[in-house]
């Protein structure tokens, strides 16, 4: 095939360049070259872009496939953390929730305490939930109980979700026991409905009442309100008690 040139202004240099120019039936191709555009082979991949992501945060992170919606669709997204996985470079969890796996020489992998997965789901989810029965009597140091099965009331999605040999329940509560000021009596709420009523001990009674002198006066006066009333007055007395201290 025989080429012509032609010569042509060109807005960037000085001088005029010379393009070639081919028969228009053997052309099956046309590139657009800028000197303000630079083409590069090494675009990276959606799989490249997600390690990078991962790997700009702390190992110990937890991830769900929503956290990279904006590098392509969801099946690739799928389809590259499969492969992040395959590669050893993050964990998988359950479905749809992803570990950049910390690590320590003697005991291996370090994963994150059922409660951090737990808030890491109701933060991407944006639903409030707090723990109940043993989970919240573990939290408050009233039993070293770990359960197996931990339920914690949300105002979102109802569901179950297993990790490893625990799983995770979100059940679906009324805004009234959602609505708690204070984490810490928050949590007493639910403990003290676990033990049950004219079943607390003198020794979780005075526990109870130490850990609510850390939470404020105003939260324990307005959490109070939410509970039955067995539980509102074993409340009401850490402010007493605070008082005349």
């Amino acid at each position: 095939m025989e080429l012509s040139t032609r010569t042509v202004p060109y807005k960037t240099f000085s001088d005029k360049i010379q393009i070639p120019v081919v028969n228009p039936c053997f052309v099956r191709n046309i590139y657009y070259i800028s000197d303000r555009i630079n083409i590069s082979h090494n675009i990276m991949s959606i799989e490249d872009q997600i390690h990078k992501k991962i790997n700009d945060n702390k190992h110990g992170k937890i991830f769900f496939p929503a956290n990279f919606s904006k590098i392509g669709s969801i099946d690739a997204i799928h389809q590259a953390l499969g492969r992040l996985e395959e590669k050893g470079i993050i964990l998988r969890l359950a479905y749809g929730i992803y570990l950049y796996p910390k690590t320590d020489k003697e005991l291996g992998i370090l994963y994150p305490p059922i409660d951090e997965i737990a808030k890491a789901i109701a933060k991407r989810d944006k639903a409030r939930i707090i723990p109940t029965g043993v989970q919240a009597l573990n939290k408050l140091g009233l039993s070293t109980q770990v359960p197996m099965k931990v339920v914690y009331l949300t105002d979102g999605a109802q569901r179950s979700i297993k990790i490893g040999n625990q799983s995770i329940k979100f059940k679906k509560s009324s805004p009234k026991n959602l609505a708690a000021k204070g984490e810490i009596s928050g949590l007493v709420i639910q403990a003290l409905r676990e033990i049950g009523n004219g079943k607390v001990r003198k020794d979780q009674k005075s526990k109870i009442i130490e850990l609510l002198k850390k939470e404020k006066p105003e939260n324990v006066q307005y959490d109070a309100r939410l509970a039955p009333a067995w539980i509102a007055k074993i409340m009401l007395t850490s402010i007493d008690t605070q008082y005349n201290d």
